[in-house]
C-alpha cells in the first residue's frame, strides 16, 4: 500500500502531517502534541467534509466532564504530629471525624454531579487514588454514596501520594525543618530523606501524561456516557496538579492555601475543551485559595477558550520576563519622535 505524506504544518497543538492512502483515497492525520501536559502522537481520521466545528466536537465529546481533586479526611497526624514520630506516614488512619466527613464529601460530589443542570442521567465515575492508607478510607467512605453501576473504574496511583517527609519524623526535629522549609521557599525545599514540592511536581507530571494517554485511548469507559474523574489525593498533591495544569509559576504556587480536609475543587469541561475552576467555583472561593485576580481571570476565559488555545493576556506568560522591550508602535512612535527632532527650523 503507498503513502505519500506532505509537507508538515505546524497548529496550535504540535505539528500536523497528512499522508494519503493512495488505494483508499483516506486523508490520515498525524499530529504530534507538543504540549506540556501530553507528550504523545495523536492520528485520527480525518473527513473532508466536516467543518472545524465538527471536528472540534468530535474531539472533546471524549474528555472527561469534570475532574474533580479531594484531600483525605481528618487523619491522626493533622490533630497530633506525634503520631509520625511511631508510625509511618503512608499508615496513619483517619480519625472518626475524618471518616464522617468523607461521607459527607461523597454525598457533596454525589449531589454536584447528578444535579448539575448540564448533566445527563447517563452519568459514570472513575476514581484515582493514593495508596495512603488515610485516602484510602476516605475514597472508601466517598464510594458508599454511589451505586456500583455509576462506577466505572479505580486506579491506585503511587504517583500521587503524599509528598515524603522522611521516614519516621522526630516532632522537635520536624518543627526545625519546616521553619527552614518557611525561609528557604516551599517549592524548592526538599525535607532530609524525602522530597520537595519540586519532586512531587515531577511525578504528578507523569501521572497526568498516564492519564491523558488513558484517556486518549478510551480506556476509561468503554461506552459514551458524561465521565467524572475524581482523584482522592493529598493537600500539597492537589496543589501542584493544577500547578501543572494550569501552568501556574512558582510564585503563584507559593500563595496558594492548602485544602481543607475533604475539600476538593472542580476542574469542569468548558465550552471549547479547555477545563477551568471558574465554572462551578466563585471568585470569593478562588481568592480565598490565594489565587490572584490574574489567575481568576484566567480560569474565566477558559470556560468559552479552544481546546490548546493560548491566552495572551497572562501576565506570567510573557510581560513577566519581556514587558521592558519595546514593541513595534513603541519604536515607530519612538523613530518619529527623532525624526521630528532632526528637523530643521
Amino acid at each position: 500500500m503507498q503513502m505519500t505524506t506532505r509537507p508538515h504544518y505546524k497548529s496550535n497543538l504540535g505539528f500536523t502531517s497528512y499522508s494519503f492512502l493512495a488505494d483508499k483515497q483516506t486523508l490520515i492525520k498525524k499530529t504530534i502534541v507538543t504540549d506540556s501536559l501530553v507528550s504523545k502522537s495523536r492520528i485520527s481520521c480525518y473527513c473532508p467534509t466536516m467543518t472545524a466545528d465538527d471536528h472540534h466536537h468530535h474531539s472533546c465529546k471524549f474528555l472527561p466532564k469534570r475532574i474533580i481533586l479531594v484531600r483525605h479526611g481528618e487523619s491522626e497526624g493533622n490533630i497530633d504530629t506525634a503520631a509520625y514520630v511511631t508510625t509511618p506516614d503512608n499508615k496513619i488512619q483517619l480519625t472518626s471525624l475524618g471518616l464522617a466527613q468523607a461521607r459527607v464529601a461523597g454525598t457533596r460530589l454525589l449531589d454536584l454531579i447528578s444535579n448539575s443542570s448540564n448533566s445527563t442521567t447517563n452519568w459514570r465515575v472513575h476514581f484515582y487514588v493514593s495508596p495512603y492508607q488515610r485516602t484510602r478510607s476516605t475514597l472508601r467512605e466517598i464510594g458508599r454514596s454511589f451505586e456500583r453501576e455509576r462506577i466505572v473504574g479505580v486506579k491506585e496511583e503511587c504517583r500521587i501520594r503524599e509528598q515524603d517527609f522522611g521516614n519516621f519524623q522526630i516532632e522537635e526535629r520536624m518543627k526545625v525543618i519546616k521553619e527552614t522549609r518557611e525561609r528557604f521557599g516551599r517549592f524548592f525545599y526538599r525535607f532530609p530523606e524525602g522530597e520537595s514540592a519540586a519532586d512531587v511536581f515531577d511525578r504528578v507530571s507523569s501521572f497526568l501524561e498516564s492519564l491523558w494517554r488513558d484517556i486518549d485511548m478510551n480506556r476509561l469507559h468503554k461506552e459514551p456516557c458524561e465521565l467524572n474523574l475524581i482523584i482522592v489525593s493529598h493537600g500539597l498533591t492537589c496543589r501542584v496538579f493544577m500547578m501543572k495544569w494550569f501552568k501556574w509559576t512558582v510564585e503563584q504556587f507559593e500563595h496558594l492555601n492548602n485544602l481543607g480536609n475533604c475539600e476538593f475543587r472542580v476542574m469542569e469541561l468548558g465550552d471549547g475543551g479547555e477545563y477551568s475552576l471558574a465554572v462551578h467555583h466563585t471568585d470569593e472561593e478562588m481568592l480565598e485559595w490565594g489565587m490572584s485576580p490574574e489567575m481568576i481571570a484566567d480560569q474565566k476565559w477558559r470556560i468559552h477558550a479552544n481546546r490548546g488555545d493560548w491566552n495572551d493576556n497572562c501576565s506570567w506568560y510573557f510581560d513577566a520576563f519581556f514587558d521592558h522591550l519595546n514593541t513595534d508602535l513603541d519604536k515607530e512612535s519612538d523613530e518619529q519622535t527623532n525624526d521630528s527632532s532632526t528637523k530643521c527650523v
